[in-house]
This record gives C-alpha cells, sequence and structure tokens, in this order.
C-alpha cells in the first residue's frame, strides 16, 4: 500500500510539473511552434503565474464596487466629498505607512549612488531628504523631534514624516528598482553589485528592460545569466547564458506608486467586513467597523482606536491613563487593523495620495478606476533608434528645478530614460484621450471654461478658473545688482492649481472628523508637514482574486 501511494505522489509531482512548464516551454495551440525555444525563434512566453506573489510587506486589496465619498452628515458643508459609486481594480498596498528606517534606507543608498561629494550630484541628496524643520513651532518647544526623529532608532519605526508628494513620488521609483535588482540577484541573473565598490550600484528597471548594457558602467560581467531555454547551445564558464529578460518573462515586479484616492478610500472603508452576501450592511464612519472611536471589547473597552487630537490641548489623555498612546505619531502597528489587514487607516498621520485635486469628483466621465492627475509620455528615440539616456555622457551636467520653496531638485535623475509628452499625432483618431496633460481636463482646460470657444493659444491669457498664487519669479535688486526672488502680489482667488496634491486620513494632530476615510485635503505637491506621511502601492496582475478556489458566481459550468 505505501508503495502505491508513493508511485501516486510521484506521478502527481510529475504531472503538476509538466502543468508548469506547459505555459513557459510548450508550443503554441494555434501554429505549433514552440515557445522559448532557440531553434525556433525563441519566441517568448512566460509562467501564467510570475509576478502575482504578494510583495514584500503589503497585502492584497480585492477589487469591487463601493460608495466612493461620505456617506456620513457633511457638516462642514464643503461639498467636495459627495458620494458617488466607483470600481476599483484589485491591487496590492502596504500594510502600513513607509516608516523612518525604511525611507532612511533609501536616503542612504541615493547617498552612495550620487555622492554629493560630487559636483554634478551635490543637490541630488538633499533633494530627498524629509524636511526635519516641519517639528519646528514658533511657540513651542520641539526641537528635540526636529533632531532625533528621522535617526534616532527609538523612531525606527514610526512613519516618516516631513515628506512632500514629490519626495513620496521619487521614493515609489526607488523602491521599484530596489526589488527589481534584488530579486535578479536572488535569482542569479546578476551580481551582488553591492560587493563591488568599483562598480556604480546604480540600477533601473526602465533602462535593464530597454538597453542593459547602459547599467553598471558598461560592465557587461554583472550579467551571469538569463531565461534558460530549449535548444540553446552552451558557452564557456564564464559565458553569459540563456536569453535576455524582458518584460513578458514575469520576473520582474511591477511599478510602485502612491494609491489614488480611490485606491486608498476603498482600502480604508474595507467594505468586505460589512458585505452579506451581495450587498452591503450599513454605512462605515471609521476604518473599522462600528460607530464610535473607542474599543467596545470587555477587555480593551474605552481605549482609543486611534491617534489622534482629542480635543484642546489634548493629545493623548491624562498622565497615567493615555487613551491612544502617544502625543505624536506612534509606532506603525500600535492598532488593529481593518478588514484587509491594513494599519492605521484612521489616524497616526495622514497620507499622500496621487491624484491632482479638484472639489468635484467626475464619475460621470470615468467610474472605473478613476484618477486624476496623467500625463501621457513616450520614450524619447534618437536619429539611431535608440532610447535616450539622461546624462548618458559623463561630463554632462545634471539638470535641475527649483521649486517655489526654494528646493533644488533634479528634473531626471542621470541614467534613466528621458521621456517626453506624446505629441497631437499620437493620439489622432483615439478615443480615449485626445492630450498628454490631463490634469485639469474637464474642470479647469478650455473646454471647461466660458471661454470653450476660444483656441487654446488665446487661452493662457484669458483669467483661469483656479486663479492659485504663480511661482516666484527671479529678477535682479536694482540697489544690490543681486538676482531675489518676488513672490506672486496679485489679487488670488484660490490655492487649487494642477500642482495641488490630495492627502487623505485623519493624523495625530487632527480631531475626530478626519478619521473618516472619506474626507479630503489638499496641498501644494512641494510642500511637507509633521503629519503627512505615505505608503505604496502596486497593481496587480492576472486573476481578480488571490484565492485560487475562488470562481465568479455565474461563471461557466
Amino acid at each position: 500500500m505505501r508503495n502505491v501511494l508513493k508511485i501516486s505522489l510521484v506521478v502527481l509531482s510529475a504531472l503538476s510539473l509538466a502543468s508548469c512548464s506547459k505555459s513557459t516551454s510548450g508550443k503554441s495551440t494555434l501554429t505549433g511552434l514552440p515557445f522559448n525555444n532557440a531553434k525556433y525563434g525563441n519566441y517568448i512566453r512566460g509562467s501564467e503565474t510570475a509576478g502575482q506573489e504578494i510583495p514584500l510587506g503589503m497585502v492584497a486589496i480585492e477589487g469591487g464596487s463601493f460608495t466612493m465619498g461620505q456617506v456620513q452628515d457633511d457638516v462642514m458643508f464643503d461639498w467636495n466629498t459627495t458620494p458617488k459609486k466607483m470600481h476599483i481594480r484589485s491591487f496590492y498596498m502596504d500594510e502600513t505607512e513607509v516608516t523612518n528606517s525604511e525611507y532612511f534606507l533609501y536616503v542612504q543608498n541615493t547617498k552612495d549612488v550620487f555622492p554629493p561629494s560630487e559636483e554634478k550630484y551635490k543637490h541630488i541628496y538633499n533633494s530627498v531628504l524629509p524636511d526635519t524643520l516641519v517639528w519646528r513651532k514658533s511657540l513651542g518647544n520641539t526641537d528635540i523631534l526636529s533632531e532625533n526623529y528621522l535617526r534616532h532608532p527609538a523612531y525606527s519605526d514610526y512613519p516618516v514624516v516631513g515628506v512632500s508628494w514629490l519626495q513620496a513620488n521619487q521614493y515609489c521609483k526607488w523602491r521599484t528598482n530596489a526589488v527589481n535588482l534584488k530579486k535578479l540577484i536572488d535569482k542569479g541573473y546578476v551580481k551582488n553589485i553591492f560587493e563591488n565598490d568599483s562598480i556604480r550600484n546604480f540600477f533601473d528597471t526602465d533602462v535593464f528592460l530597454a538597453d542593459s548594457d547602459n547599467l553598471f558602467d558598461g560592465d557587461s560581467t554583472i550579467y551571469r545569466r538569463g531565461i534558460r531555454t530549449g535548444g540553446s547551445t552552451k558557452g564557456g564558464r564564464d559565458a553569459f547564458q540563456g536569453r535576455k529578460i524582458t518584460q513578458a518573462d514575469g520576473v520582474l515586479s511591477q511599478k510602485y506608486r502612491l494609491p489614488t484616492e480611490a485606491e486608498w478610500e476603498f482600502a480604508a472603508k474595507a467594505n468586505i467586513e460589512n458585505r452579506e452576501y451581495n450587498n452591503i450592511r450599513g454605512r462605515k464612519k471609521y476604518a473599522w467597523d462600528g460607530k464610535y472611536s473607542r474599543e467596545t471589547s470587555k477587555r480593551h473597552k474605552g481605549d482609543q482606536m486611534a491617534n489622534f487630537k482629542q480635543g484642546k490641548g489634548n493629545y493623548s489623555g491624562l498622565s497615567g491613563w493615555s487613551s491612544d498612546g502617544s502625543d505624536i505619531p506612534i509606532k506603525v502597528k500600535s492598532y488593529p487593523p481593518n478588514a484587509f489587514g491594513l494599519y492605521d487607516m484612521s489616524g497616526n498621520v495622514a497620507e499622500w495620495v496621487s491624484d491632482v485635486y479638484r472639489p468635484i469628483i467626475d464619475s460621470e466621465a470615468n467610474d472605473f478606476n478613476y484618477f486624476r492627475g496623467n500625463i501621457f509620455t513616450k520614450k524619447m528615440i534618437d536619429k539611431d533608434g535608440k532610447v535616450v539616456i539622461v546624462n548618458s555622457n559623463s561630463n554632462a551636467e545634471v539638470e535641475y528645478d527649483t521649486l517655489p520653496n526654494g528646493i533644488i531638485t533634479p528634473k531626471q535623475l542621470p541614467g534613466t530614460i528621458k521621456y517626453i509628452p506624446i505629441t497631437k499625432d499620437d493620439a489622432t483618431l483615439r478615443r480615449n484621450f485626445s492630450v498628454s496633460d490631463n490634469t485639469d481636463i474637464g474642470d479647469g482646460d478650455l473646454n471647461s471654461s466660458r471661454f470653450y470657444e476660444d483656441e487654446q493659444d488665446q487661452f493662457g491669457s484669458k483669467p483661469s478658473m483656479y486663479n492659485s498664487p504663480k511661482n516666484p519669479t527671479k529678477e535682479v535688486d536694482p540697489e544690490t545688482g543681486e538676482e531675489i526672488s518676488v513672490n506672486d502680489d496679485k489679487k488670488r482667488t484660490t490655492l487649487i492649481s494642477n500642482r495641488t496634491r490630495v492627502y487623505k486620513g485623519g493624523a495625530w494632530s487632527d480631531r475626530e472628523y478626519w478619521l473618516d476615510p472619506a474626507q479630503r485635503r489638499y496641498l501644494p505637491e512641494y510642500m511637507a508637514t509633521n503629519f503627512i506621511g505615505f505608503r505604496c502601492v502596486t497593481d496587480k496582475v492576472g486573476p481578480m482574486s488571490s484565492s485560487k478556489n475562488k470562481k465568479a458566481r455565474n461563471s461557466a459550468r
């Protein structure tokens, strides 16, 4: 009997291996041509399960429909959170906000890759540093936080603050490259470049896929092997084996990014715990289920469920009876997660999302994965048909941009692919988009203004719908001859612009009203505070659900 069981296990294992390899080394069911075979053109087909594992530090958020916006009384009468039905695709989200230690890893790596001691890189390192002076107050004794909150190990697992939207966005790009580099090293495709002091450990995923010879100072010996294929001949011991990795192989992770406002609110509300079959029971006021901000279970009854300001001069309760545990941001995972497994979606710190702010979310224009802020670009190609790499010449100067608050930041990091806006020719006869910059589409552009009959080139001189202050200009002081910054002194009617970004969720310094996931506020993308942090998301590919046994209720039988 035991022998029969052993034989059965062996047969089952062989069948499972055969089925797994079928998608990567099988034949086309329509032509009979084999995939991944050097003798037959090496045509690519990756494994169907590639790239579907849950990323480190993230949880799976299964998509679906929900009511976006405020479902409680609008006591502030903002009218910018009116409810509307939306559908969200499945994605992965960080279970906590990015912590000080994780962000400081990014800071240290940036310093290694772009040493500030080199003249051309001197502003790159400073551009990623959080603004620690956000803790200062004119009438407050808070310098201890300015000096210690970011770097002291006591705050390692506290959410990073003092980070602008632009910095958070750059962190997401760096994380994509760091994760993919580690994957390539772990799977033996690339040597561990961190052990080699003679090679700058800069890595960019897009460059790796487009032209890997532009990485690692052109040292091709860094690449140990590629994708093994059938019918290929083996080279020497030190020769590169296999085929170069492509996006179609599914080896590399999807890009990390900030969540859209709709994604963040969907994940925070976690209506999955209010679902009864295909109906939602009740309306959620917080990220947890219930009408109150205090714990109702017998063991922890009366404790606050989040870190927030409870009243005037009351950030944590009485001495010896702290109701929320902290008077500033608290260590992540200090409170129970919501139904999706996400921590601190209400309270602790507010969080940047990717959307450009507008008072109205136009669900009539799009109710599927809504997002405002798309800028469609394409890779810049030179006359030889190759992608253009920023500062590919070692002697080239890095281009910098000065933000309205005086911070100097690189327009694009050296070594990355140069992207340019799409042209009118690229959008000819398309029905789904017509321009490159869609940040003010339908709300601030020519067609949404009272000058809609004018030509586009005349629109710039007309009064703007969102008459926000302009960036400071550089002028020469007639008395001293020095170049000075002059602020915009014209009468303005709003702070909303195409550089104004949404942030969501209540913070340690907010009153309970802001804990509602539907609430939305805005701030210029280049500004930072001591109460806004962020977390990353990445897109889920393949089936909507991560459960292998889950099928659509109306699937074909």
